[in-house]
């Protein structure tokens, strides 16, 4: 993600719809205090929506080193390279990836000429990072550096997002892995968001005592991103009730097993925003100078958060691309979206899966 630089992103498609108030109704949504009826935003110029690439296969990230599109496949363990044209050139299979279920070749990061990884192997969820030599069309990966290993790991909930923050740390979400109850244990590293130095140690200034927990009680968070003025937003899977997006403080406890959305709890941090799993399913998120937008899988749509009313949101792309599993801000300032028909769990027309560029309104 490109957080701190990216500028205004205005979409305005025909499919743009209202969330309605939180009730029993498929498009729901609430506010973090007060659930009051989203706010509908007001129609707006259309922008422009091409595809920059096709035929990716159960593509899960992208990330940009310099102006070349990195993406990462979660069953075939391939890391692949955009061209211009949006054809794709192999740079690397990492032999190590074991998909299964959920699992896989996850999330990717770029960091000083260094690419990330997180991945599923037989063992665990580990991250691993690689020199990135070359130029494009040829770029090439270097030796891989486990800096992370001994995330538990499972069919489903591996998290495998990471990014890097405002402050050069790098953030990993894991997921609790079906053991609910590690998500409140501070010794487990599931159910987490941590966070380490670009080597994967612990950053002095962690919340928990030589510990990467940065925060913890979460089911299977997915995306993280942050707005310029530093403020780290993450969407989550809830499991039968709600979906979330949180604001995540440093030693937060966002509640996961013993309570999911809004709880109105001391004891726990409650979301922004919360959904019904039928018309969301979060994963990856980008915040824009304007704007949090929201990947959505089983929701099959691009939720948007305006960040000077974070009680209200819109929808874009409904049912028009299938499922959506990532959206990023090119270094060319448009949103580029991830679908993620072929994994398994959707519906693959001609050409899936596929990254969609729009054009930021001028």
């Amino acid at each position: 993600m490109i957080p701190t630089t990216a500028r205004r992103v205005t979409l305005a498609l025909a499919a743009i719809l209202a969330l309605s108030s939180c009730s029993a109704e498929p498009e729901t949504g609430s506010a973090p205090s007060d659930p009051v009826a989203s706010e509908s935003a007001p129609e707006q110029q259309t922008d422009e929506l091409t595809t920059v690439a096709e035929e990716l296969a159960a593509p899960w990230s992208i990330a940009f080193h310099q102006d070349t599109a990195l993406v990462s496949e979660r069953d075939t363990g391939r890391i692949v390279e955009l061209d211009d044209d949006g054809a794709a050139r192999e740079i690397i299979v990492i032999d190590e990836v074991a998909p299964r279920g959920e699992g896989g070749l996850l999330g990717i990061a770029v960091h000083e000429d260094y690419l990330y990884a997180y991945y599923t192997t037989d063992a665990d969820n580990r991250i691993t990072r690689y020199p990135i030599d070359g130029e494009p069309g040829a770029l090439s990966l270097g030796e891989a550096e486990t800096i992370l290993d001994g995330i538990p790991a499972a069919g489903y909930h591996n998290g495998g997002r990471i990014a890097f923050g405002p402050d050069g740390m790098l953030y990993a979400t894991a997921g609790d892995a079906g053991t609910t109850s590690n998500a409140q244990d501070l010794d487990s590293l599931s159910g987490k968001i941590l966070r380490m130095t670009p080597e994967g140690t612990v950053p002095e200034d962690n919340p928990f005592d030589r510990s990467l927990v940065y925060s913890y009680g979460h089911r299977n968070p997915q995306g993280i991103d942050w707005d310029e003025e530093g403020t780290m937003y993450a969407s989550e899977f809830g499991q039968d009730t709600w979906d979330e997006l949180n604001v995540i403080e440093p030693g937060g406890n966002y509640g996961w097993p013993e309570v999911e959305g809004i709880a109105e709890d001391s004891d726990y941090t409650d979301p922004l925003q919360q959904w019904e799993p039928a018309v969301a399913s979060p994963s990856g998120i980008a915040v824009t100078e304007e704007s949090i937008f929201i990947a959505n899988l089983r929701g099959s749509r691009l939720i948007e958060v305006p960040l000077d009313d974070l009680g209200s949101s819109s929808e874009h792309l409904v049912d028009e691309h299938g499922r959506l599993r990532d959206v990023t801000i090119a270094p060319d300032e448009s949103l580029w979206v991830l679908t993620n028909n072929t994994d398994g769990r959707g519906d693959p027309g001609e050409g899936d899966d596929r990254i969609l560029r729009i054009d930021p309104a001028s």
